[in-house]
């Protein structure tokens, strides 16, 4: 690989290619920039228009790493940014990530793992995602597998529709995309009932416990990222974890297979995937809040 290549007429030069991020698979940081380059068209729709929190790691994933959430003097000026006012004063300005070229810039600039807003630029307070988080404290595939399942049906029997992925990291991730119009506080009061709820119907399984100590084996719902400022992994984002994960959209029908993990696919197998499968989440239809809003009362509190 060449030391620049020009994307949407921007010329990027380009450093140290050859040095490992991946070690335990020789995935170096030229691959790392191939990467982006190749997934670019199918990750921008869910970048497009949020404001981005970098995870950057100068020497791989073994190397010191840090989470930068504003947008550096030294960037270049087609690199957009967005002024966000901060509620406890002041202000920040976070990078966009809206082009092909950006998503190279970026990944020369050593971020390895791309993390986004639930709301978009031009209504920062109105989400349009809910975000439930299934994190095991065990490493438990088969049991984090089945608590997914268990959120799906629950927003089905509202007539709700969701989306899975992995995480590339030890869970997954279930999404309800939503119509804009409620803000942040609003949306992550409804996310609370609702893993409540799931929590009682499936006791054995499901849990709100913020202390890890008392969770057991059960999966925690999370639902923190629902609230402003917090950010969630995108999809298709490599993970800085050995093997080089990939969060990648599932259709829920595929989580029937026990053998899918969260660590399932890899920067080295997540074309192959494409090439057989279109992207399962491209055209989701969004759901209405006031829907699950009814749902969640019909079954109290």
């Amino acid at each position: 690989m060449s030391d620049s290549i020009t994307i949407n007429g921007h010329r990027i030069e380009l450093s140290k290619l050859d040095k490992e991020f991946y070690g335990d698979q020789h995935i170096t940081k030229g691959d790392v920039i191939d990467y982006y380059t190749e997934i670019a068209e199918i990750m921008l729709p869910y970048l497009k228009d949020r404001p981005v929190s970098m995870h950057r790691f100068p020497d791989g994933i073994e190397g010191k790493n840090f989470y930068q959430k504003e947008r550096p003097d030294y960037f270049p000026d087609w690199i957009s940014g967005i002024d966000i006012k901060l509620r406890k004063g002041g202000k920040i300005n976070m990078v966009l990530c809206n082009s092909a070229a950006t998503l190279v810039y970026l990944a020369d600039q050593a971020n390895l793992v791309y993390h986004v807003w639930l709301s978009r630029q031009d209504r920062l307070n109105e989400p349009d995602r809910i975000v439930f988080d299934l994190d095991p404290s065990d490493g438990d595939n088969e049991r984090v597998r089945r608590a997914a399942l268990a959120v799906h049906d629950f927003f089905s029997a509202m007539g709700l529709k969701t989306l899975v992925m992995t995480s590339g990291s030890k869970g997954y991730h279930v999404h309800i995309p939503i119509r804009r119009g409620h803000e942040f506080d609003e949306i992550r009061k409804q996310a609370r009932r609702a893993a409540t709820l799931m929590a009682k119907q499936h006791a054995d399984l499901l849990t709100t416990e913020q202390r890890k100590e008392k969770r057991g084996k059960k999966i925690f719902i999370d639902t923190a990222r629902n609230a402003f400022g917090q950010t969630s992994i995108v999809p298709y984002s490599l993970r800085a974890r050995p093997g080089a994960p990939v969060a990648t959209p599932l259709e829920w029908q595929e989580l029937q297979d026990k053998r899918v993990e969260p660590q399932e696919y890899t920067l080295n197998t997540i074309q192959k995937r494409l090439s057989q499968k279109k992207d399962p989440w491209q055209n989701a239809d969004l759901q209405s809040v006031k829907k699950l809003q009814k749902g969640l009362d019909d079954l109290g509190d």
